[in-house]
């Protein structure tokens, strides 16, 4: 566990900018919004939940919207707890991101297997594009442990490729001072993110 802990919440940092994306002080009207990844190792399709973290799920469709996620790696796998990816390209290749948004740990989901959250780092509100997909449940990730990691939806289909991500073999990369641990030792690619419909409460 501690282990786990030590690699996913010290993201690898980029530069933050100074500010930090706040939710509306308005409600926003409960949706669902299903996005489809596909990966190198098949199609793993999401129902995020705007009704319950409106500005982690809007941050994650602009950067999709955006092609931020086309190209970029499931870069560090650690079985028996989460696979995490939207930070780095081929040969660990960082990409500049957004600034942060405001942690939306405390709505009420739950780290359970099959659920996507956003990876940080120590600082609770400093998520940008990264995210991570639980594979088994992980209560200790859950608000207020640590500030909570905010869960923003679930897998609803490709869950057999979330266990073939989370099977294959890692390793270490790089040199001192910059070692990635954990990483596939072949790269999974992240080849396109497609966001679909939003489908609104009744």
């Amino acid at each position: 566990m501690k282990k786990f802990f030590n690699c996913l919440i010290f993201v690898t940092l980029s530069a933050f900018g100074n500010s930090i994306v706040l939710a509306a002080d308005t409600p926003r009207a409960s949706a669902t919004v299903t996005v489809r990844m596909q990966t190198s190792k098949g199609e793993i399709v999401l129902e995020l939940d705007r009704g319950r973290a409106p500005v982690t799920v809007d941050n994650f469709v602009e950067y999709a919207r955006a092609g931020f996620y086309d190209g970029t790696l499931f870069h560090r796998v650690i079985r028996g707890f989460m696979i995490q990816g939207g930070g780095f390209e081929p040969g660990m290749k960082r990409k500049p991101t957004r600034a942060p948004i405001r942690n939306e740990s405390p709505n009420g989901l739950k780290n359970l297997a099959g659920t996507i959250a956003m990876a940080r780092t120590s600082d609770r509100d400093s998520a940008t594009a990264q995210f991570f997909i639980n594979t088994v449940d992980n209560p200790r990730l859950d608000y207020p442990s640590m500030g909570g990691y905010c869960v923003f939806g679930r897998v609803v289909k490709g869950m057999d490729v979330v266990r073939a991500i989370e099977r294959v073999e890692t390793g270490s990369r790089g040199t001192y001072p910059r070692i990635f641990r954990d990483v596939p030792r072949e790269d999974i690619l992240i080849e396109h993110v497609t966001v679909g419909q939003t489908t609104k409460a009744p």
